[in-house]
């Protein structure tokens, strides 16, 4: 009886432990800037902390931009940075357009290692970024312009006081 109990705790014991595993969050040091350009620049520092709070050397993450299709498109694998759990990418998405990131954190102690993802981003110009906006209030602008110009000089002819003060003018 006492070696089961004593099993028993044991396994009560052990196996959540056990199955606590690992796990890491990921941090980033900037969010891919807006109007970044196609095949420009992003540097970004990645930050692996340990169930949240510690951080973890030794590992390898992996940023991955996917496609509109789910497709991964490129990957850039960060090195570490000398900062314990601090390393560094330099990520450049490869055309215009919409791509979902992640961020892989290569914990792979216990099993582990997952795959972060942020919300997906605009590279470049949209295809349907025209400025109508700033258009419209330009030629609505114009043509109050136009409509004031047009009522004044009708407004002059039709006026007697303004004809006679413009022939003694003369």
């Amino acid at each position: 009886m006492k070696k089961l109990l004593l099993v028993l705790a044991v396994a009560v014991v052990a196996v959540p432990a056990a199955s606590a595993g690992g796990w890491a969050t990921v941090g980033l040091s900037s969010l891919p800037p807006s109007g970044l350009k196609a095949n420009q620049d992003w540097p970004v520092d990645i930050t692996v902390l340990q169930h949240g709070r510690t951080a973890l050397a030794g590992v390898t993450p992996v940023v991955r931009i996917r496609d509109d299709g789910g497709n991964v498109v490129k990957s850039f694998t960060a090195k570490p940075t000398g900062k314990t759990g601090v390393y560094h990418a330099v990520v450049r998405f490869p055309s215009s357009g919409t791509f979902a990131y992640e961020v892989y954190d290569g914990f792979v102690t216990y099993g582990g290692a997952q795959t972060h993802t942020f919300k997906p981003v605009q590279i470049g110009a949209p295809a349907d970024s025209f400025p109508y906006l700033p258009l419209g209030i330009a030629a609505a602008l114009a043509l109050a312009l136009a409509a004031a110009t047009t009522v004044t000089w009708r407004r002059r002819a039709h006026d007697p006081a303004a004809v006679t003060s413009l022939k003694e003018a003369a």
